[in-house]
Formats: structure tokens, sequence, C-alpha cells
């Protein structure tokens, strides 16, 4: 371990430029195993609450245990099905993990994440725990925990597009569909949308990053996909990736080789997706640096955007549609000049409870860091949506849903069609009520209500 627990004084924290954000701990490549490059990150928190870190490199994917983020644990990697690549990325579902790079006939590695809480002697190699075999290489994986598919982009079917796997059970994937229309995808987010944009409320809709557009997609019916609509803005080079904000109004986007192309200081464009239709340009954030940008991440009021050479960058985005965006910390974990290129941080990972981020460096490792309480503390202005709470889920027969308070709304249940199957009005049901569910269909189901402050949730029927 290179290094552990150093504030942010001065402006640097162990060499690397910094504020508002105290380094925990770093890892080298060396202490994850080697590698020629690191790549992507992301997060699972195990049932014993371990918090653990999964490291995408050339030659595998690492896993660290940074539940005492000054003492992390590497607990051992998972080596590429194939042969080493740049290009490797993670998500999870479901206590899995699914794993894709550009490697050729490296395919989707699948991972069981519970083993991870009993290590006995790491670090130890892992051994997939089953294999996806239905495409080749991939640059991406989206997965949307909500329903329960990943989409794989950039892969060698469907014209790079969409290719839309069931992972409900991670043990047996299954080609599900695809779209192919649009051409290739870089990179995407796809949520049960809950936005003002009641036509699609309710519907499974994909947000694409495609080089030179941003496309929405209708993936509710994965055998006949459809476009909503397809955008783009002046000086568009290459757009590389991006993520809604939580109430799915606005779309914050990375232009990966803009900055490069045009000179512009490190740009993050936003989008106003109150129409989805008509999504609508808003204009851009500018960072004081001049740096390409790559991977971003909202939680809350902010944003987390792994910006290569200038490291980590975190933004106050409550203000976003009203007025310009305030950077509130940063930690680069590149020592040298900041230029536009690839190298340095590849992505961001924001989103464990304890509030710790962790940060992939593609030649430095793993860094765990933790903004400073002044930052967090931004998040806490953040109104919670009501929840709906239906049990037992999963349920036959009666499904019991209750809420916290008293609201005129309508609760529906509908399926992964957007077919209202059940509805019923909440007004003088003081909270509660008991669904008769045992002549609907067995499978998954999205339980919402009319009014969109209250969040949705997944329900599975028997």
């Amino acid at each position: 371990m290179s290094f552990a627990q150093t504030p942010c004084v001065g402006g640097f924290a162990d060499g690397f430029r910094c504020d508002n954000v105290t380094l925990m701990s770093h890892l080298s490549l060396d202490d994850v195993g080697g590698a020629q490059n690191g790549n992507d990150c992301w997060g699972w928190t195990s049932p014993q609450g371990k918090e653990i870190a999964i490291y995408c490199k050339s030659n595998g994917t690492s896993f660290v245990d940074i539940t005492d983020p000054v003492n992390p644990i590497y607990l051992g990697d998972l080596p590429s099905h194939t042969s080493p690549s740049l290009w490797r990325d993670a998500k999870v579902y479901n206590d899995h993990a699914f794993i894709v790079s550009e490697a050729g006939e490296h395919g989707m590695q699948v991972i069981s994440l519970t083993q991870m809480d009993n290590v006995v002697n790491p670090p130890v190699s892992f051994t997939e725990t089953a294999f996806y075999g239905a495409f080749g290489n991939a640059h991406n994986i989206a997965i949307n925990e909500e329903s329960g598919f990943a989409y794989a982009v950039g892969t060698n079917t469907f014209n790079g597009g969409l290719h839309i796997v069931n992972i409900q059970d991670p043990t047996q994937p299954i080609l599900e569909g695809g779209y192919a229309e649009d051409g290739y995808t870089h990179d995407t987010q796809v949520v049960i949308y809950h936005g003002p944009d009641v036509e699609h409320t309710g519907k499974e809709i994909a947000f694409s990053s495609n080089e030179d557009y941003v496309t929405i997609t209708d993936v509710t019916d994965k055998t006949d996909c459809e476009m909503i609509s397809t955008e783009t803005y002046e000086n568009a080079a290459y757009i590389h990736q991006g993520w809604l904000t939580e109430d799915h109004r606005y779309f914050l986007q990375n232009d990966e080789i803009d900055e490069s192309t045009f000179f512009f200081a490190t740009r993050t464009h936003l989008w106003d997706m109150i129409d989805l239709d008509n999504p609508v340009y808003i204009g851009y954030h500018e960072s004081p640096e001049i740096t390409s940008d790559h991977n971003l991440y909202t939680k809350g009021n902010l944003a987390f955007m792994a910006n290569y050479l200038s490291g980590l960058r975190i933004v106050d985005i409550a203000n976003l549609g009203n007025g310009p965006l305030e950077e509130v910390g940063f930690f680069d974990t590149s020592q040298g000049l900041n230029y536009p290129g690839y190298s340095g941080s590849w992505s961001v990972y924001p989103y464990f409870e304890s509030g710790n981020v962790i940060v992939s460096n593609m030649d430095n490792g793993l860094f765990i860091l933790r903004p400073d309480e002044e930052v967090l503390n931004l998040n806490h202005s953040v109104i919670e949506p009501l929840k709906l709470n239906a049990y037992p889920n999963p349920a036959k027969n009666i499904l019991n849903v209750t809420w916290s308070q008293n609201i005129d709304s309508t609760i529906k249940l509908m399926n992964l069609t957007g077919q209202v199957v059940a509805e019923f009005p909440t007004m003088g049901l003081n909270g509660k009520f008991s669904l008769d569910i045992s002549k609907i269909p067995s499978g998954i189901y999205i339980l919402m209500s009319t009014d969109l402050t209250i969040s949705s949730q997944r329900i599975i029927i028997e």
C-alpha cells in the first residue's frame, strides 16, 4: 500500500493535488496483482456490510475489501476470460458482478460476490461462476437493477448497439433481444423511468451515448425496441458517456475529445429531459482544467467526474437548470501536468453508504477517497422520495402495500411492457392496502404512484 489516510492540507495530500477530499489509502497496480494498465471500477456491499471495490485491469479484475478504508485488503483476481485488453468494464446485480472486455471472444464473465466474505488467505485466484458467450468483445455493460436486464454495448452483435441479456438468474444469462437501428453505442444508462415526462412513466428507457448523438430508446419490449429521440449539439466531437440526475429530469454527459479537438477547457454537457421526445441541450459546465473527461455519475446533489489527468472532480448540481454549477472538491490521481489525453482517472464509484469514493487510475492503481463533510453535507438538502413498501416480495395471491402518509394519488402495478395490470386510489385508505394478485401472471412488475415524488418498487409475483 502506497499511502494511507492523508488529509488535504495546503492543496496537497502526499503529493497529489486536492481540495476538500481526503486520501484514505492508495493501492498501486502492483499492490493489486499487477497489470499493464487499470481501467474501470465499480462497487458492491455485502449482506454483512463489507464494502468491496471492483477494479478492472488489462489482465483481469481485482477485488479489494475497503470496509476499513485506511487498511484495504486485496482479496484476489478474476483473470480475463481470454487475452488482456486496455478495456474492461464491470457492473453488479443481485450479488454478482458481470464483466466484459474488448478482448476477442471474451464474452461476459459472471462471478458471485458473496465469496468475498469468506476469503481466508488473500489474495486468491477466483474463477467464473457463469459465462455468457453470445457476443465476443464488448466495450461496456450497463445493468438496470430494477428490471434485472444487462445491456452490453459496443459488441460484435446488433451493429454495436444494445445487446440485451436477461440476468434475473445471474447464473443463467439469456439473450432477450437487441437494438441495432442506431448503430454503435459507446455507453448507456437504463432505468425504469420516473421523470417529468408522464408519457413514458414506468417504461424501461435507455439513455445512450452514441459517439455523435445522445439517443433515447424505449427498451420495454426487448424484441421491439423503439427510438424515442436522438439529438446532438454544436462542436460535438465524441459523445462518450452520461448519467441522469436522480429525478430523471437532467442528463449530464461528457465528450471525450472535444477538449483535444477544439482546445476547450473540460466541458460537461447538460440536457433537460423534461420531454424525452424533444430533449433540450441547455449548455455546459466548464472545469478550470483542460483535460479530457471520461466517466461521471450523480448522487443526490453531487456529480462525481473522472476526468483523466485532472482526476476526480466533484460538482454541486443542485442549481442545474437555474444557473452555473460549482466545483466543490477534487483529487488529482495523477502527478504532473494536466492536458487533454488518455491517461489518469478512468472512472469513479460514489455509491458506498460510508461516503467513501473509489477512483480507478490507468497508471497509478486504485484510490480510496473521502470527500470532506462539508461536501457530503451538500446532499443533505436532497428531499428523499416517499417510498412505497410492498410485502411479501416475491408475492403470491396478496400483495400488501403501505406508504408513509395519506396522499391523493393512484397506485399502479405495471408489467415490463408498461401495461397496467392493477391499480387503486390512495385516498381514504390510511396508508395501506391489500391487493389481490391471485389472477396476475407470474413475473416482474413495477409498483408505482402517479405522484412522481414517490419512488417505484420492483415486485416479483410467483
